[in-house]
């Protein structure tokens, strides 16, 4: 595996959700419940932006048409999205969050 560090534990507040620009595709970083999580950032039913939608009781809403994502899984939880996100792992190395870009996979 190969993490590489995407922001600091400090720029994503609790509940909230912080796009990041990468070469492959833009993430999604997720914090909640003091844990975090990544996602791509793209929306599987449309070209949207999942950073911006609501993160609550574990899952994020897309604000384009409320498709709704697990942010642990990636499972679609209310279309109309049917095809899941992809997830990548996650560490925190001090205050760094870390992820493994290459080792993202659909569940």
């Amino acid at each position: 595996m190969s993490y590489i560090k995407v922001c600091q534990t400090s720029d994503v507040p609790e509940g909230a959700s912080l796009r990041i620009e990468h070469p492959a595709e833009a993430l999604a970083v997720h914090h909640l419940e003091g844990e975090f999580y990544v996602t791509q950032d793209r929306c599987t039913h449309d070209d949207w932006s999942l950073s911006e939608g609501y993160l609550q009781d574990g899952m994020i809403e897309c604000t384009l048409h409320w498709a709704k994502f697990c942010v642990k899984t990636g499972q679609v939880k209310a279309p109309p999205a049917c095809q899941a996100l992809k997830v990548y792992p996650v560490r925190i190395s001090g205050t760094n969050v870390e992820v493994d870009v290459e080792a993202g996979r659909l569940t």
